[in-house]
């Protein structure tokens, strides 16, 4: 609990609080007709949460890792590349932003009737369980290179990860509403009161996710192995297993360094 005394922790969670409210709400306002303008169909907020991302990657990404997305933070929770603490109390901001980004633009606007482009919806040429399928995979890939660039930076690559992060968000199928973001359903539910299979839009993105996140690190990123999976299903410490895939040494010669490391700090801390 030492952490709830920590001022970088409540940045991160105001930082995705923030993040969230202007991914939501740049979406939403992609998504409204302005006065007597036909729909925009489902480019302009494909582009708008495309850009917002990259952008939020910037401002936010040394804070909290600008991941404004449940489903996201859920997979990094199934991982082990978050605590339960942190993960828990970034869901709560990033929903709590989500409803107060999609409450000000419904504030705004001066048709309120037009708050139902607000709603991710299942078409009515679908039903639940596909537009589920549709979400599990939309999210798979967003996920997927969310992991896969994390796992470049870890190793210094140049590659520009934002750029590709925010163009992995422009994929969904518009088929489904392409959510891939439970809470940015979940914001414009609480402002409208539609709740009409809104369950698919948190089963499904969490789904994707969590496969997603599971099997870049445990199966495709350079540090997967047996004994990576292993640590992870039996709470073990993921780093040191990750060192030693990496650097080819054996568990035993890292663990023993990873102790001196610890106790080396402690003393300097003393």
């Amino acid at each position: 609990m030492a952490e709830l005394r920590s001022r970088q922790f409540w940045r991160a969670m105001v930082a995705e609080l923030l993040g969230t409210l202007v991914l939501v709400s740049a979406v939403l306002g992609a998504s409204v007709p302005g006065p007597g303008e036909a729909p925009g169909g489902p480019l302009y907020p494909a582009v708008a949460v495309g850009v917002v991302i990259v952008a939020l990657g910037h401002c936010f990404g040394e804070i909290s890792g600008a991941q404004v997305n449940p489903a996201l933070t859920l997979a990094l929770l199934a991982t082990r590349r978050l605590d339960v603490l942190r993960a828990l109390v970034y869901i709560i901001a990033q929903c709590l932003g989500a409803s107060l980004g999609a409450g000000a633009l419904y504030l705004a606007l001066p048709f309120k009737t037009t708050a139902d482009y607000f709603v991710n919806r299942v078409p009515l040429e679908l039903n639940a369980a596909k537009a589920l399928c549709i979400e599990v995979l939309c999210t798979f890939q967003m996920v997927f290179t969310v992991f896969s660039v994390e796992d470049q930076r870890r190793r210094e690559s140049p590659e520009p990860g934002n750029l590709a992060i925010g163009l992995a968000h422009t994929a969904g199928a518009r088929f489904s509403g392409a959510s891939m973001n439970p809470a940015r359903s979940f914001g414009p539910a609480i402002i409208t009161g539609f709740w009409e299979d809104h369950w698919v839009y948190w089963i499904g993105p969490v789904l994707g996710a969590i496969l997603a996140g599971v099997s870049h690190e445990f199966f495709f990123a350079r540090s997967a192995s047996r004994q990576k999976l292993v640590a992870c299903l039996t709470c073990k410490d993921i780093e040191i297993v990750e060192t030693a895939s990496m650097t080819g040494s054996s568990l035993s010669t890292v663990t023993q360094n990873a102790t001196r490391a610890k106790q080396a700090n402690k003393q300097e801390n003393n």
